[in-house]
């Protein structure tokens, strides 16, 4: 069992490392705002940074007090999350995984805003002229993550195993 918890870890870890390494070719590749096609009329690589949470949610606290609020916030949620990983057990292999890929993204998002004061976004979902918000692996593991969890809560099978005076 302790083999499959330190598996938990590693993908936490790979998956860290791969929003940092797409994080950092993007910003050596790819100028500010500089739109690269990937797939025409879908698909698109610009570089933004985000000061705001997901999907540049609250971009516009731009001072110092709000950029600490921000900070404060990704750090009491990060914690949050470290304490349910930690105290998920192994064997309970998608509410890991799902609380893994929240840590990884988490981790991911809260490094650049350490070490860049902001958040390197550059994955630009798009048909026609209709843009979804831009947004990283990181992103995508804390979306991922987090509906997997609610899904998992949603069909607990707890809930059928509850009398109707519950």
């Amino acid at each position: 069992m302790k083999r499959l918890a330190w598996l938990y870890h590693v993908l936490v870890f790979i998956l860290v490392g791969l929003d940092q390494l797409s994080k950092a070719v993007v910003a050596k590749n790819i100028f500010l705002y500089q739109k690269v096609e990937v797939i025409p009329g879908l698909v698109n690589l610009t570089r933004i940074h985000n000061r705001g949470v997901i999907f540049g949610a609250l971009a516009n606290l731009q001072s110092p007090a709000g950029r600490l609020l921000l900070t404060l916030i990704s750090l009491i949620a990060l914690a949050i999350v470290i304490f349910y990983y930690l105290r998920t057990p192994a064997s309970a292999g998608l509410i890991k995984f799902s609380f893994g890929l929240i840590l990884a993204g988490a981790l991911g998002n809260l490094m650049d805003r350490l070490f860049r004061g902001y958040v390197v976004d550059f994955i630009d979902l798009h048909l026609g002229p209709h843009h979804w918000p831009f947004f990283n692996l990181a992103d995508s593991c804390i979306t991922i993550g987090g509906l997997m969890l609610i899904i998992f809560l949603i069909r607990s099978p707890r809930r059928e195993l509850c009398s109707p005076s519950c």
